[in-house]
């Protein structure tokens, strides 16, 4: 029998990615200026003010209040009817240092000692487990009902900002889709679409609803559908159930509608329901918390499996323990898809003479000490493009720090393929 499955997005205005937001830029000019820093931050966005909380062990001087403000101003919160104002907010610090306590079982290594010494001597940052997930059902090997819930949002934040057709739009906005699946778990239809948008007020309710719904189905829409492949495009049909801002006018919004909150858009950051989730948020988080590092492992693991031709789908599981460099466990699940003819368990030992797992080794192979998530905290960490660019910090003296040639989305490239293939024989 045919089933339901639905991921909802959220847009980079809404107030939870706001704070994700502003905790990971803090994280990025930490890491520019010293890149030995650890970071644990914390945002609190409401209605004209900013909070920031965390342990900080860095080198770095930063004026947080300053890079706060740009952020926010960034998304577009630059007018004082929104209630919040990226030049007007009050922004409060209460960023103290790190408790040695914690630090003592991850900086274990020096300075001179070789990679595999400082590998074995650098311990996770915290216990947890942390999952990966990967699926053929899209070309970036992501959930397809997450992959449109993100598109459309992204979307709907280019016509934000240079279609004059829509220019009543403000920065908050969510997003979901319902996907129709075949007993064989392949993509039927788009039965449902729910778009729920801020925006200015410009009329009447039953005008401005009428307006909002006539330029989501017609403008927005076919956006996202030419973006698809040939495959995905025939999903979308006549009779998609459109939900547009369905509970009437969205003029209150963003932090002043409702408090923001860092991590707390963990599935919306992940794969929206699908595979699993260890209960850790990324943003606001150095790499050596392996809430973060570890994710992005085990995705990278999970999408060079699939795309190697290991499963059509593939859960993978890490755990740790504190201090620990070694992970507790990995755990493989194909989903009955696998193509290899071997247990779940039986591939799980033999991938890891492919991929380090130990916290310093993640860190250096994709290169996650660099300043690069920012650009990860909204629609989504996962099934995004890897790509090389430069970006600009300021020092404490106020000079320029120009960064070059940053990896973007390491954790996404498929370079593995090749050795697992050959490690599968396929």
């Amino acid at each position: 029998m045919s089933y339901l499955f639905t991921s909802e997005s959220v847009s980079e205005g809404h107030p939870d990615k706001v704070a994700d937001q502003i905790s990971d830029a803090l994280i990025d000019n930490f890491l520019a200026n010293d890149p030995n820093s650890k970071v644990a931050c914390e945002t609190l966005v409401t209605t004209g003010q900013v909070v920031l909380a965390g342990e900080v062990k860095s080198k770095a001087y930063l004026d947080v209040q300053d890079i706060a403000r740009k952020v926010i101003n960034k998304i577009g919160y630059t007018k004082g009817e929104y209630m919040f104002n990226g030049d007007s907010c009050g922004v409060i610090s209460a960023i103290h240092e790190q408790s040695p306590d914690i630090n003592q079982g991850v900086d274990r290594a020096h300075e001179d000692d070789d990679f595999e010494s400082k590998a074995n001597k650098q311990g996770a940052g915290d216990q947890g487990m942390m999952f990966g997930y990967a699926t053929n059902e899209t070309e970036n090997y992501m959930p397809l009902a997450l992959d449109l819930a993100h598109t459309i949002l992204k979307e709907l934040a280019i016509l934000r900002r240079e279609n004059d057709a829509v220019k009543y739009l403000r920065p908050d906005a969510k997003s979901q889709v319902t996907i129709e699946y075949s007993d064989d778990h392949k993509p039927v239809r788009i039965d449902s679409i729910v778009i729920s948008t801020q925006h200015d007020d410009f009329g009447s309710e039953e005008a401005m609803l009428a307006k909002i719904r006539k330029d989501m189905i017609e403008i927005l829409i076919p956006k996202v559908k030419a973006q698809q492949k040939r495959e995905i495009q025939d999903l979308f049909n006549d009779t998609i159930k459109y939900h547009i801002n369905p509970t009437g006018k969205f003029v209150i919004g963003g932090p002043h509608g409702d408090t923001g909150l860092t991590g707390r858009k963990i599935i919306v950051d992940t794969y929206g329901g699908k595979g699993a989730h260890g209960g850790g948020a990324f943003s606001g988080k150095d790499p050596s918390k392996v809430d973060r590092s570890a994710a992005y492992a085990v995705r990278h693991m999970a999408k060079n499996l699939v795309a190697a031709g290991v499963a059509d789908e593939i859960l993978v599981q890490v755990s740790y323990a504190i201090g620990v460099a070694e992970p507790c466990g990995l755990y493989i699940n194909t989903y009955g898809t696998s193509k290899l003819g071997l247990h779940d368990g039986e591939i799980a030992q033999r991938i890891q003479k492919i991929f380090d797992l130990r916290p310093y080794a993640i860190e250096q192979n994709l290169k996650l000490r660099n300043p690069i998530y920012e650009e990860t905290a909204s629609y989504g960490h996962m099934g995004r493009e890897p790509y090389i660019a430069d970006k600009t910090f300021k020092r404490a003296n106020g000079e320029d720090l120009v960064m070059k040639d940053l990896e973007f989305f390491t954790w996404e490239k498929l370079d593995k393929v090749d050795q697992i293939k050959k490690e599968f024989n396929l």
